[in-house]
């Protein structure tokens, strides 16, 4: 059974820094993109970023660009999302993401992935 389980979410202020975690399981996790896409309170879901399963291809929304940075431990079967410079519009629930299969790019659209963790909430608050 394919798992993906988010870690790391809290409150913060603004400025501050988390990290976010995803540890997955029952599937070849490190032949896989993974993404991290965000819902805010209210709104519909947005894609955030995502890492290839060389590493070497890295994306983020435009609205991340710069403060977050997304890596992956192929030993540890767990993909991280670094938060730095949090703002109160960074405030969502966070998930991890997967397509159906290795062999699929997702891509940029939240709708591409077809496997999602349960979700970690984000609260950037003074």
């Amino acid at each position: 059974e394919v798992q993906l389980v988010e870690s790391g979410g809290g409150l913060v202020q603004p400025g501050r820094s988390l990290r976010l975690s995803c540890a997955a399981s029952g599937f070849t996790f490190s032949t896989y993109v993974i993404g991290w896409v965000r819902q805010a309170p209210g709104q519909g879901l947005e894609w955030v970023s995502l890492i290839d399963s060389t590493e070497r291809i890295t994306k983020y929304a435009d609205s991340v660009k710069g403060r977050f940075t997304i890596s992956r431990d192929k030993d540890k079967n767990a993909v991280f999302l670094q938060m730095d410079t949090l703002k109160p519009e960074d405030t969502a629930v966070y998930y991890c993401a997967a397509p159906y299969t290795a062999l699929w790019y997702p891509g940029t659209h939240w709708n591409n992935y077809d496997y999602w963790g349960q979700g970690t909430q984000v609260t950037v608050s003074s």
